[in-house]
């Protein structure tokens, strides 16, 4: 497998490194940081994604998507992590399009993909009911009630729960089987509290107190309910783990550039052994990384029945790899690394929330090792 970027590929990377760049540099995330934005992210930023198609990015053509599958998905993703850029691209355009086209009707995919498409909706993905990911450990209930269902529960830290209009909630059935159920967040019965994490983002918390749904709310297009729900976990992880990989990636450069400016004894202090050591091997580990975040991503398209286990390689790597690149940048700064003046805390903030969405890397790591046997 040829982890090189085609022309296609490559047009998109550069095209999302500049626009990024320029139009959502880290001084954008300090902006909202210090103005506490209410949702954590920019509705301008969020249109002028739908307007560079990237919002449609696992959108078919029929409904007003690109349809450039995973691997792109995480190109933007990765730039993403360059800049620190915050978006609800991986809550809408990765998640929520992934459990629509996995387990929509027709009828709720012609309704709501093109609506990511397009930019006008925000839909967060709930999942987690604990502090630690545990995708099994799903208590919400799902009731039937007539033609609908009577949904009760919680769900702790949902990305982008602040800013959405449209909720998809992982719930239990009648039979104990996993369902994706629709929830406008406004419905009686849903409570929602908005948290603030260490990397300036705004999840939220929601209580479900006998909300009633109608019949139409469960995403009920898929054969096999359970399967569409561990494939939409794959791309959420090897999603993550690609912006992680930007996150170390830019971590990385800065700490280079650093290091190459600031002199000690009349030279850099890049000429000392020590420090090109460390260096050297945080080179190493981002290869390894970025190998891994490759292999995932173009797997989920080609081959999605052998994707699970390079998704939880892909995020138990990146996420170890961009807190060490993150922490090994502040030491390399010495004392200001330490500073709001520098951007390298900021990186090491985003590397230890973003680490915990869908699994650590140790939760991830032991992923791997149930899947090979062990």
């Amino acid at each position: 497998m040829s982890f090189v970027l085609n022309e296609d590929e490559q047009m998109l990377r550069d095209s999302a490194r500049a626009f990024l760049g320029e139009s959502s540099p880290v001084t954008a995330l300090r902006a909202l940081r210090d103005e506490k934005s209410p949702t954590g992210f920019s509705a301008d930023l969020w249109s002028s994604f739908a307007e560079m198609g990237w919002s449609g990015v696992l959108v078919s053509e029929d409904h007003g998507g690109v349809d450039m599958g995973y691997a792109a998905a995480g190109l933007v993703l990765e730039e993403m992590g360059r800049t620190l850029a915050s978006s609800p691209f991986l809550s809408t355009s990765v998640l929520a399009a992934t459990a629509f086209n996995l387990a929509g009707t027709d009828a709720q995919k012609s309704n709501w993909l093109p609506k990511i498409a397009s930019g006008e909706t925000v839909i967060a993905v709930a999942l987690d009911e604990r502090a630690r990911h545990n995708p099994d450990h799903i208590q919400t209930r799902a009731k039937k009630d007539g033609n609908g269902f009577v949904l009760s529960g919680k769900k702790r830290f949902v990305n982008e729960g602040a800013g959405a209009d449209m909720l998809i909630v992982v719930a239990r059935t009648d039979d104990d089987q996993i369902g994706l159920f629709l929830v406008d967040p406004k419905t009686n019965g849903v409570t929602r509290t908005d948290r603030r994490t260490v990397d300036s983002h705004v999840p939220a918390d929601f209580n479900f107190d006998d909300v009633k749904l109608d019949g139409d709310a469960f995403l009920s297009g898929a054969d096999d309910l359970d399967a569409a729900y561990r494939r939409l976990l794959d791309a959420g992880r090897a999603c993550q783990a690609a912006e992680s990989l930007g996150v170390a990636e830019q971590a990385f450069d800065d700490t280079i550039a650093y290091i190459s400016e600031r002199e000690q004894f009349g030279v850099p202090i890049s000429s000392f052994q020590g420090l090109q050591h460390r260096a050297a091997h945080l080179l190493g580990e981002l290869e390894l990384a970025r190998s891994l975040v490759r292999r995932a991503l173009t797997t989920l398209d080609t081959q999605p029945s052998q994707a699970p286990l390079w998704c939880v390689a892909a995020k138990a790597k990146a996420t170890q790899v961009s807190r060490l690149a993150a922490a090994e940048g502040i030491q390399m700064h010495g004392g200001v690394g330490m500073t709001d003046e520098y951007d390298i805390g900021l990186y090491y903030k985003r590397a230890q929330a973003a680490g915990e969405f869908m699994g650590d890397d140790a939760f991830n790591a032991g992923e791997v090792a149930r899947m090979s046997g062990y």
